[in-house]
């Protein structure tokens, strides 16, 4: 879904246009630029140029937003280095890191064409059941590829420090959490100390994604066997794969789940012939051979992260720093997903 840009989160067109000029993606400075802003996403800004027909992509963070989870500079470093080893990325075009010419960091890359399975677009397609196997087939061969690439051998050995990656991410949501607050939520603070009490101690790591779902992948066709891009790379860094996977569940909500969830928490995950958690936990094993443990708390660290985020895109909706009527009710989702968590731990199941 696209709409023309909204006020106060707009774009200098005349600005824009010199850049792509600069960069050589355009002829000249006097053709006409149509921008329209992406609508379906929650975080980042994401735009379509038009112009001289031709298509590019802008990203850049929203008004308020703290760097942390919105570094341009991280996504792009990020596609830029690793489309040799993992071509399943756009082509990065410019970057900037002075918030001189448009008011923030940004980057321009290529639009890839095919098809994101968004909630609503899924439910508008009216998918046979057949098909979610194949589609999470291709998702999760695709993520398994991610985690195998050689980070070392693409530049990325400083994108991340491996070592006490969980510790730290436990430490680091907790405290924007905090600082992001709004409501009194009795089991967020409940998960938060669960979660410093079992964490694993040993674990692999690789390169990870972070924020890895069906709606950031893009099909090429509704064959669903190739995926053409992995989208928002903006949190990638170096650690425990399990984390990103945990990260994943979080937002495979299953039919089978309350309806509160199902509604806090809108998945194409929820339509009949998805595999459920445990099944993607499986699949991933057989498909990455990789030993899994410590689920519960994998599962409950990417619910409480994604409440985190939640949370700091409500926060910035109460401070007026955006008009986005999309996030009045994300404050219903951070007491979902935290109820959620708190009720894995209980059960001692992600199911």
């Amino acid at each position: 879904m696209q709409k023309k840009v909204d006020r106060g989160e707009h774009l200098n067109t005349s600005k824009v246009k010199k850049v792509l000029f600069k960069s050589s993606l355009i002829d000249t400075l006097e053709s006409d630029l149509e921008v329209k802003r992406y609508t379906h996403g929650y975080s980042n800004l994401t735009y379509l140029l038009q112009i001289e027909d031709k298509e590019y992509v802008l990203r850049c963070p929203p008004v308020g937003a703290i760097k942390r989870g919105h570094d341009m500079g991280r996504e792009f470093k990020v596609q830029k280095a690793i489309a040799v080893a993992f071509p399943k990325v756009p082509k990065m075009y410019h970057f900037e890191e002075n918030a001189a010419t448009l008011g923030a960091p940004f980057y321009i890359m290529e639009k890839i064409d095919g098809i994101i399975l968004s909630y609503q677009e899924t439910k508008k397609r009216a998918l046979p059941v057949s098909d979610f196997k194949t589609i999470a087939d291709s998702w999760l061969d695709t993520f398994v590829q991610l985690h195998q690439i050689d980070y070392k051998a693409v530049g990325l050995e400083d994108l991340g420090k491996p070592e006490g990656y969980v510790a730290r991410q436990v430490t680091n949501w907790g405290k924007q959490y905090l600082n992001a607050a709004t409501d009194d939520i009795p089991e967020a603070e409940k998960v938060m100390r669960w979660m410093e009490e079992h964490q694993p101690k040993k674990y692999a790591y690789s390169l990870i994604h972070n924020d890895y779902k069906y709606d950031n992948i893009v099909f090429k066709d509704t064959h669903w066997q190739s995926v053409r891009a992995v989208l928002d790379w903006e949190m990638a860094t170096l650690g425990d794969p399990l984390m990103d996977l945990g990260t994943s569940l979080g937002y495979w909500t299953m039919a089978t789940d309350d309806d509160y969830v199902k509604q806090g928490i809108p998945s194409p995950t929820v339509f009949e012939g998805n595999p459920s958690r445990n099944e993607i936990v499986e699949l991933y094993a057989q498909k990455s051979e990789k030993e899994m443990h410590d689920l519960v708390f994998y599962y409950v660290y990417g619910l409480f992260k994604i409440a985190v985020i939640a949370q700091q895109i409500y926060y910035r909706y109460r401070k007026g720093y955006t008009s986005d009527n999309r996030f009045a009710n994300l404050d219903m989702a951070v007491k979902i997903c935290c109820k959620l968590a708190w009720k894995s731990i209980q059960t001692k199941t992600i199911n």
